[in-house]
């Protein structure tokens, strides 16, 4: 049904005749269909997106709806419930405007289908994501695409929009992110006090131990925690206990794997803490669980404790179905010892299926039921061991995916935003786009600012990126010798590495074993990112963008997208200048690049806080340099005030005073 001109004549005669065409016939991608992702798709129908001929809006949303969605996502009603968010929004989105050719997909965005060549359909991308993971994921390959992405989020009151465009703005990565909080390792893994304790334990330490990456970090982390001061009798004993589980790691395809589990966590480790007497002078004992009987018990999550409990949802999800399917309705119900303890068994049954030693290993997301599962079971059964009050599976969910609240106001605001930027794009306009923050401020609500250039030591946005197709059988010999040495499209010539991720598959002085093998063989498959380097010099590294196979009678093995390869390849920014050094112990560096100032004696732990009276020393310069008169630099002293500090140069440093 084409849309009449009446509806959009006052929207065409705000934008103009040209951008409103561009509107109609934009085709874009939205990742995430929950709080900004509602209020977004609502805007970008009412404004007319993917009404054109060449129009398009694809939705693209992992998550099902959950009851605690229907207080903030209005495209979602209570009858919605556990149907796929994308779908439930792309229906309610259309009955507002049935022109609009909308499509939803109940997938993961990281999935191998949704490659380079997937994104560079769009003109555009809008994330409306609350997983750190994944909107990295997209900003890297909105990047390798080289297309436009509008990044947003929202913190409670908070929230900002971010445009980004390869080399032309700052990317996701370009600035640090702040890491959740953390705790001491002995407090997580042997003195537990608070359920955020043994949520922390259940996800960073069992679930990785069991399922995760099987790595050295832990090694490191016990290592760091010795040099911390840690208890080192303990430390050792926690390293005994991870050998130990690397070994039951090994068995866990084997029958009867959640009942090794249990008794080697909560029966055998729990006893050998209670052997360390001096540890629990002075706070209350654990005390060991008890397989068999929690086995035994009967379980309390029926349907008549779910209505006895005023919970109608919970009941009629219970009803009819097997104790340990009631065992995973949690939602806000609190949960009892037996509830818990089947939905570890059953988690670990689904997990186990899933899990190959060999494989790839397992990532814990908030929004994958087997894992959350896990750590909610795992983590209220420690409780119970340490005398903790128990979680529901929404505490859970909420603290370990590091969730604060949303504010339905705060992403209304923030999808309003993303659509005035989307214009912006549409124009071609960068130097009249921003970046907009939402503040919970007096002064002032919004803070604006002009797009910042790309940090150059950004590792995500400064490599180069090459979309590459190869035959199905090629090998990771042809590969390399197809497009990397001198008088090929990337003209290393030192020693050449190549890796996928952090597994290293091929170095061309000392490691070629893996040459003869095919990319299929080492599970380099479409979708698949593999990082050229030349470690001889500093030039940034180029990732091959691995796409669709080329056809069958193709004369080419390889085939490269060389007008991505910039010449001569760039290298890498030289690293910001060292502070200056002191001899003064207590001295704290506060300045940055020509000039690294030095509080002597500051007892000050915030490096930007200095004392009255404290004298600052920093690096001679010239007087120009400086600011002081022409003749300052032969050793007379002279001042220049500016504010309330005095530069005096002696003629051998200068001197700050903050008096």
């Amino acid at each position: 049904m084409a849309p009449t001109a009446k509806r959009y004549a006052h929207t065409r005669a705000l934008l103009g005749a040209d951008l409103f065409d561009k509107v109609t016939d934009a085709k874009l991608l939205v990742v995430g269909a929950g709080g900004i992702g509602c209020e977004l798709i609502k805007n970008l129908v009412m404004s007319g997106f993917g009404t054109g001929e060449r129009g398009e809006i694809l939705v693209l949303d992992l998550d099902t709806i959950d009851l605690s969605n229907l207080n903030r996502q209005f495209l979602f009603q209570k009858q919605h419930v556990k149907r796929p968010k994308a779908v439930v929004a792309r229906e309610t989105a259309l009955k507002f405007n049935p022109n609009v050719n909308m499509t939803a997909l109940h997938r993961n965005i990281k999935d191998q289908e949704f490659n380079v060549d997937f994104f560079k359909r769009f003109d555009f991308v809008i994330n409306a994501l609350d997983n750190l993971d994944a909107r990295r994921h997209v900003n890297k390959m909105c990047l390798a695409a080289d297309i436009p992405l509008l990044e947003s989020g929202t913190s409670g009151y908070v929230g900002q929009v971010q445009p980004i465009k390869r080399e032309t703005t700052e990317c996701f990565d370009c600035t640090g992110k702040p890491v959740p909080k953390t705790f001491a390792v002995c407090t997580i893994r042997s003195t537990p006090s608070t359920a955020h304790h043994c949520i922390a334990w259940a996800k960073s330490y069992l679930f990785p131990q069991m399922y995760g990456a099987d790595d050295e970090a832990d090694s490191q982390e016990l290592d760091d925690a010795e040099k911390n001061g840690e208890n080192v009798d303990e430390i050792k004993e926690l390293r005994k206990e991870a050998n130990a589980n690397r070994e039951l790691r090994a068995t866990l395809n084997s029958e009867g794997a959640a009942e090794r589990i249990f008794k080697k966590v909560y029966i055998d480790d729990i006893a050998r803490l209670l052997k360390m007497e001096d540890m629990w002078a002075h706070r209350k004992a654990p005390h060991t669980l008890d397989w068999q009987a929690l086995s035994a018990a009967e379980a309390s999550t029926s349907a008549a404790a779910a209505a006895k409990e005023g919970s109608e949802e919970n009941a009629a999800a219970a009803d009819g179905k097997s104790e340990q399917e009631q065992a995973r309705i949690q939602d806000q119900r609190k949960l009892s010892l037996k509830d818990s303890f089947d939905l570890f068994v059953d988690a670990i049954e689904r997990l186990t299926k899933r899990f190959d030693p060999k494989g790839e290993p397992l990532a814990f997301d908030k929004d994958d039921e087997d894992t959350l599962d896990f750590v909610v079971g795992a983590a209220n059964l420690r409780a119970a061991a340490f005398d903790i009050e128990s979680q529901t599976k929404f505490q859970v969910k909420e603290y370990a995916g590091n969730i604060i609240p949303a504010i339905a106001t705060t992403n209304a605001i923030i999808a309003a935003a993303l659509v005035h930027q989307a214009l912006n794009v549409l124009r071609g306009s960068w130097s009249s786009a921003r970046t907009i923050w939402l503040k919970r401020t007096p002064q002032r609500v919004f803070d604006v600012s002009p797009l910042s250039a790309p940090n150059p030591q950004c590792a995500v946005c400064r490599i180069v990126y090459v979309p590459v197709r190869v035959a199905a059988d090629v090998t990771l010999g042809e590969l390399v010798k197809e497009l990397v040495g001198e008088g090929k499209p990337i003209p290393f010539e030192g020693v050449v590495s190549v890796q996928e991720g952090t597994r290293l598959l091929y170095e061309s002085e000392d490691f070629e074993d893996n040459a003869g093998k095919t990319l299929k063989e080492l599970g380099i498959d479409e979708g698949k990112f593999v990082t050229v380097s030349d470690d001889d010099e500093p030039h940034w590294p180029v990732q091959l963008c691995i796409g669709g196979a080329l056809p069958a009678d193709s004369e080419k093995r390889v085939e490269a997208d060389t007008s991505a390869i910039p010449s001569p390849i760039p290298t890498r920014a030289p690293p910001p200048e060292p502070a200056a050094d002191t001899d003064d112990e207590d001295a704290i560096t506060v300045g940055g690049d020509d000039l690294a100032i030095v509080i002597e004696g500051a007892a000050s732990t915030d490096p930007e806080a200095g004392r009255p009276g404290a004298k600052v020393v920093g690096k001679k310069r010239t007087a120009d340099e400086a600011g002081l008169p022409e003749d300052a630099d032969a050793g007379e002293k002279k001042q220049k005030k500016a504010d309330d500090i005095v530069l005096e140069d002696d003629g051998d440093e200068v001197i700050i005073d903050l008096t």
